[in-house]
C-alpha cells in the first residue's frame, strides 16, 4: 500500500522561532507525536472542538511530565467549553496525581500572540460552525470548512504555501469538494497549496494528484514543510 494513503486524523506540527506548537490533538495524537519525535510542546491551538480534532489531548501529560510546566492552551470559548466536558477531570477542584496540566487561553477571533510569535487569525465556516484558521508568516492553514468570508481572503492575500481541507469528489454539507478547493486555492494564489482531511472518497493519491493543478497537491501523513 502507498504510505501516503494512510491518512490518520487531521493535525499539524509548527516550529517557527524557536518554539513548538501544534494544531489540534485528534485521537492519533500521540502516534503522531512519536513519529515525528516532537519533544517540545510550548501551545496547543485549536480550529474547532469536533472529536476528531480535539480527542488527543490528555497525552499531552507526557509533556507536562518533561517540561514541568502546564500546556497553554489557546480555543474560542466553544472550544474551551467542549474541552472541559470531554476532560472533566483535568479541571476538577481535586486533580489526580499525573492528569494533564492545562492552561487555557481564549481566542476571539482577532489576531493574536503565542510566546512572541504573531499568528493572524483566519476565521471560516464549517457549515454554521465557526472555525479558526491561522497564518504564521507567508504560511496559511484552514482545515474543516465551505465558506471563507471575504475578510478572511484579504487577510490571505501574500500566502505562500496553503493548506487548505478537501474531503472528497462528491458535494459534502461542510467541507469543502476537491473542485471547490481548487476554486479557492485558484483565489488565494498561493505559490503552492496542499489539500488535507481527506477521506476515501478522495481516491488514491496516486490517481488523484494527477488530476490537479501542478500547484496544488495532496498532502500525506508525514509531510514536512519549510519556508
Amino acid at each position: 500500500m502507498d504510505y501516503r494513503d494512510k491518512r490518520l486524523r487531521t493535525s499539524i506540527h509548527i516550529e517557527i522561532d524557536n518554539k513548538s506548537f501544534v494544531i489540534d490533538t485528534g485521537p492519533d495524537f500521540r502516534q503522531q507525536a512519536l513519529r515525528e519525535g516532537i519533544k517540545k510542546l510550548d501551545a496547543v491551538i485549536f480550529t474547532h472542538s469536533h472529536k476528531d480534532h480535539i480527542a488527543g489531548l490528555d497525552d499531552v501529560r507526557a509533556y507536562n511530565y518533561i517540561q514541568k510546566a502546564a500546556i497553554p492552551v489557546y480555543g474560542a470559548r466553544e472550544v474551551h467549553e467542549q474541552l472541559k466536558r470531554e476532560f472533566y477531570y483535568a479541571f476538577a477542584d481535586m486533580k489526580y496525581p499525573g492528569i494533564p496540566q492545562l492552561d487555557l487561553i481564549e481566542l476571539d477571533g482577532n489576531d493574536f500572540t503565542v510566546q512572541g510569535v504573531s499568528i493572524i487569525s483566519l476565521p471560516v465556516l464549517h457549515m454554521n460552525l465557526p472555525v479558526s484558521g491561522f497564518r504564521f508568516k507567508d504560511f496559511s492553514y484552514i482545515t474543516d470548512s465551505n465558506q471563507i468570508p471575504d475578510s478572511t481572503f484579504e487577510k490571505l492575500k501574500g500566502t505562500k504555501i496553503l493548506v487548505l481541507n478537501a474531503l472528497q469528489k462528491e458535494k459534502h454539507v461542510s467541507h469543502f469538494t476537491l473542485e471547490e478547493a481548487i476554486e479557492v486555492a485558484g483565489k488565494v494564489n498561493a505559490q503552492t497549496t496542499y489539500l488535507i482531511h481527506m477521506s476515501h472518497r478522495m481516491g488514491l493519491h496516486k490517481d488523484t494528484e494527477p488530476e490537479l493543478p501542478p500547484n496544488i497537491k495532496l498532502a500525506f501523513d508525514g509531510l514536512a514543510l519549510s519556508l
